[in-house]
């Protein structure tokens, strides 16, 4: 059983496409079996809401009169990069104002950042913009104030050069002392433990091989639509493997997403604040994978049961780069609210919201079976773990 992009989205411009979020290609493949299903569907939706640091906007504001080459801007008092050009600017998320009292106060509060200010222009609020320069003779203003909005901005859009981590650690914390981290706070002596991942529904765990998604590949992106740019940062898609080389899943994989600001949502992209460690924006990401093949289907249907993390301790062996981890948990474990390691029972904690990331498929398959949305084929693939790289012996990695 074959089929080709052109095919499907035929069936999707005639409205005959059978579209299923990755939840219901799980039940579908239990029903029918899986040479059935693949089949019968034509594209799985899947969806993750989550904190994604790596995340910032391009900004191009306009000239003023007269014309300003802008030196160092400011967005609600939160710094913005302008080395580009003269009225160029990057915001990134995890950015804050220069008066913050960061951690001084331990833990700091973190309560506005760059991320915040995307969040704030999207959802077409009013922002402080304040910029200097030297001044030339083609550009002899030096100073400005002013208010704007997003549609003052001659264009704005998001580009995110590491999104959707494949696989997230499982954090946990075996100090005597309580640890403020980017997977939230961590309770001592193994007392909690956080998890950042959608599990069965989160796309890059639904197409570990990069079979389907690749450069070029059209997303749902913060409630637009979005394209894959290239591989992430960090990109390391290996398969991780356990002492008896059983297969347990897919490990590093990253995306750069890219997509036009103005038609995004405050919904599905959120300012984000995390006590004792910095400020980010929460990312919400759907991605359509086409089932061209068995094999394909085969991956998209693996069940919370079939993928696995790392467990790992943040406060020792993340800080210092220690390899190795505490033990492997798999999603349908860290969804029931428990797992054991060291024999002892911990609660588990979601950072990323399955709820959401459910919303986000099924308004994708929404989109496709309407006809709103058309599929498109990568131009070029990512490096994946057919590339030849090894999972085997997972080092505790750089997440956020």
């Amino acid at each position: 059983m074959e089929k080709t992009y052109a095919e499907i989205n035929a069936k999707i411009k005639a409205g005959q496409a059978v579209v299923v979020t990755a939840e219901e290609l799980i039940a579908l493949v239990e029903e029918k079996g899986l040479s059935r299903a693949a089949r019968e569907v034509d594209v799985v939706t899947t969806g993750t809401f989550a904190p994604m640091c790596s995340s910032g906007a391009f900004l191009n504001f306009g000239h003023s009169a007269p014309r300003m080459r802008m030196q160092k801007v400011w967005l609600n008092g939160v710094p913005a990069y302008a080395g580009i050009a003269a009225v160029d600017a990057y915001i990134g998320a995890t950015e804050v104002p220069e008066d913050d009292p960061l951690n001084n106060n331990f833990p700091g509060e973190f309560r506005y950042g760059g991320g915040h200010v995307i969040q704030d222009l999207v959802a077409g609020k009013a922002v402080r913009l304040k910029a200097t320069s030297y001044g030339t003779h083609c550009y002899p203003r030096k100073e400005l104030e002013t208010t704007i909005t997003i549609n003052d901005i001659n264009e704005a859009f998001l580009f995110n050069p590491r999104n959707c981590y494949q696989n997230y650690n499982c954090a946990v914390n075996t100090s005597n002392q309580t640890i403020y981290t980017y997977m939230g706070m961590l309770k001592p002596r193994l007392g909690n433990a956080h998890y950042s991942t959608s599990g069965q529904l989160s796309p890059l765990l639904k197409d570990p091989h990069f079979m389907t998604i690749g450069q070029g590949t059209r997303i749902f992106l913060g409630g637009g639509a979005g394209y894959v740019a290239w591989h992430g940062t960090q990109h390391f898609p290996s398969i991780q493997k356990d002492e008896d080389d059983n297969n347990l899943g897919p490990a590093g994989g990253t995306l750069a997403l890219i997509g036009n600001l103005k038609e995004m949502s405050p919904k599905w992209l959120v300012g984000t604040s995390y006590i004792g460690y910095g400020a980010t924006l929460s990312v919400g990401v759907g991605i359509p994978i086409p089932i061209l093949n068995e094999e394909i289907a085969l991956y998209a249907a693996a069940r919370d049961e079939d993928l696995y993390t790392q467990v790992v301790d943040y406060s020792d062996g993340y800080p210092k780069r220690i390899p190795g981890n505490l033990g492997m948990v798999s999603y349908a474990q860290l969804k029931s609210g428990k797992i054991m390691i060291n024999e002892r029972e911990i609660p588990t904690a979601p950072l990323s919201s399955y709820p959401k990331a459910r919303e986000i498929a099924g308004i994708l398959k929404e989109w496709i079976t309407e006809g709103k949305f058309l599929l498109t084929e990568p131009v070029q693939k990512l490096p994946s773990p057919v590339d030849g790289i090894s999972g085997k012996a997972l080092q505790v990695d750089d997440r956020c």
